[in-house]
């Protein structure tokens, strides 16, 4: 009698943790889907609500060894096909070890694109999208790309306003206001989307581009630690909603999940980043494209190469982890830097 009593007090308990868990898990998905529909409510129609429709197919090689290389765009429409690629990145992250890098690659750098003869390298995403893009980098660079995402500049603040709802805090070395639509004062400030969007976009003193690319760096690294934190969590169903609209991207949500985890296992990690063209190998230059970075291609393409690599030892274990096959090692040879001038 007793051990029948102890059974069905046993079956009662079970059956109530299985609906604490149910009710649990219905609440969990409901928060989801009313935050993520919330936020598309808040966004507006931006210029890529239909993903996967805007550019031709993007025509990425699969990651290998756990490594994977993301296209980043930031793109200023304004109302235009394409429009230009104001920002061009390279995303690396090692699904092993964590480790994030970011490479800038200035708009103004001198390239073949294919099919447009020697242009600067913004000019493959408005002739033909990411893809064309992807196949720049790959003639000039040796690159491989897995991943694109292209996020347009009019989502940038109401994005940041979601990750960072304090604001993102950042030194500014002096006033900015020129072509940005705000008025960011000198000193230690804490910016709001727009202002924020203002400062990583501000070109008009005497580091030009190249401070502009420190900033996008600076910011992108400062959004990235908002993002893994409790509070960055718990937003991020809104985050997507707001987001969905002024992002294209062809990354799938394994992928997504998978880099996710991994920003939050390896939070500790300090983004490493790269510019290019690095200093010391270009000149500036006026060509029938008007102003360029004529660059010592092989330089670049070398520290390129160096800055996303991963050392022998890391890759091995890399290998061993994943069961790849293994890669006969690159031969390479040591490069004669040309003789440039570097001009800020």
């Amino acid at each position: 009698m007793k051990r029948r009593e102890r059974k069905a007090a046993k079956r009662r308990w079970i059956l109530r943790v299985l609906l604490v868990v149910f009710v649990c898990v219905i609440a969990v998905g409901a928060y989801v889907i009313t935050q993520y529909y919330q936020g598309l409510s808040e966004a507006e129609e931006g210029e890529y609500k239909d993903d996967g429709t805007t550019f031709i197919p993007f025509e990425g090689t699969e990651p290998e060894f756990g490594e994977i290389n993301i296209l980043l765009i930031g793109s200023d429409t304004r109302g235009e096909e394409n429009g230009l690629s104001d920002t061009i990145m390279i995303a690396h992250y090692n699904q092993d070890t964590h480790d994030i890098k970011l490479a800038s690659i200035m708009r103004d750098t001198y390239v073949e694109i294919p099919g447009h003869g020697m242009q600067k390298i913004n000019a493959a995403f408005a002739f033909d999208g990411p893809e064309l893009l992807r196949q720049t980098l790959k003639q000039n660079f040796d690159i491989d790309l897995n991943y694109y995402a292209v996020v347009d500049f009019e989502g940038f603040s109401k994005i940041t306003d979601i990750i960072a709802p304090d604001g993102i805090e950042v030194d500014i070395p002096h006033q900015m206001s020129e072509n940005i639509g705000v008025t960011l004062e000198s000193g230690k400030q804490v910016l709001n989307g727009e202002e924020l969007l203002g400062y990583v976009r501000f070109r008009k003193d005497e580091d030009g581009d190249y401070g502009r690319v420190q900033r996008q760096q600076e910011a992108l690294d400062k959004l990235k630690d908002e993002a893994v934190s409790i509070h960055g969590l718990v937003k991020l169903p809104k985050l997507l909603g707001v987001a969905d609209p002024y992002i294209d991207t062809n990354v799938d949500s394994k992928t997504i999940l998978s880099i996710g985890r991994g920003l939050i296992a390896g939070s500790e990690h300090p983004m490493e980043t790269l510019r290019i063209p690095v200093d010391h190998s270009f000149q500036n230059a006026r060509t029938d494209v008007g102003a360029v970075l004529d660059i010592d291609l092989e330089q670049n393409k070398q520290a390129l190469h160096d800055f996303l690599s991963t050392d022998a030892k890391k890759r091995m274990l890399i290998q061993i982890k994943f069961n790849l096959p293994r890669r006969p090692a690159r031969k390479t040879s040591r490069l004669k830097i040309k003789s440039k001038n570097e001009f800020i």
